[in-house]
């Protein structure tokens, strides 16, 4: 028995990112990055007098902020960007399937349904951006302190400080899922995975 022509070996690489959305997720990576690690700086006590350098720490957490939804706002542009936010924004029965595996720690492939993204990967992609914006909305309440009540913007301290706790916590569990797969990790670093992967993780992606 052979194999036709046109079926794909297993083992051969299919794309899932071009370098254009690699770039995106790297860069916005980098400034969470930055925005995190000055949050840390200054709000951590020992964090704050083993760095010092409060006002430059400030300008680039500021900075680092504004600048976070850069990248995506430029990858409007890419006709494939815009295909794969569609892709996030689009639940359908199969997540529902895929999120009630999670939550009974079904982890057998066949109870967890997905396409191109699962029904994992849309709530976070969701939940960071509505929390960016939040974020973006509080700190320029408390950078231009004259456009706003002293009232707002003790409310945006509030939600903007804790609010950043919550992100430092769900970016922990981002990529601690993401050290957890390789070959998830392979996709975002060269934009190939493994046929086998795709079918296996995702098996109603049809690249």
């Amino acid at each position: 028995m052979t194999l036709r022509a046109d079926t794909p070996p297993a083992t051969a690489d299919v794309r899932r990112f071009t370098s254009l959305q690699r770039r995106i997720h790297r860069t916005t990576a980098a400034l969470m990055g930055i925005c995190v690690l000055t949050a840390a700086c200054l709000y951590v006590p020992q964090l704050a007098e083993l760095v010092g350098r409060r006002a430059l720490v400030v300008t680039l957490h500021q900075w680092s902020g504004l600048a976070l939804p850069v990248p995506v706002l430029a990858g409007l542009a890419s006709r494939a960007f815009r295909a794969d936010l569609g892709r996030l924004n689009r639940f359908g029965p199969h997540d529902r399937t895929w999120l009630r595996a999670a939550l009974h720690r079904d982890k057998r492939h066949a109870s967890r349904p997905a396409a191109k993204f699962n029904a994992g990967q849309k709530l976070y992609a969701s939940w960071i951006a509505g929390a960016t914006l939040v974020m973006l909305a509080t700190g320029l309440m408390m950078w231009f302190t004259h456009l706003t009540p002293l009232l707002w913007r003790t409310s945006a301290t509030f939600v903007h400080d804790w609010l950043a706790l919550t992100i430092g916590i769900v970016l922990a569990g981002h990529i601690g899922m993401a050290l957890a797969d390789p070959e998830s990790r392979r996709g975002m670093r060269t934009g190939k995975v493994t046929r086998a992967w795709a079918d296996r993780e995702h098996p109603l992606w049809h690249p």
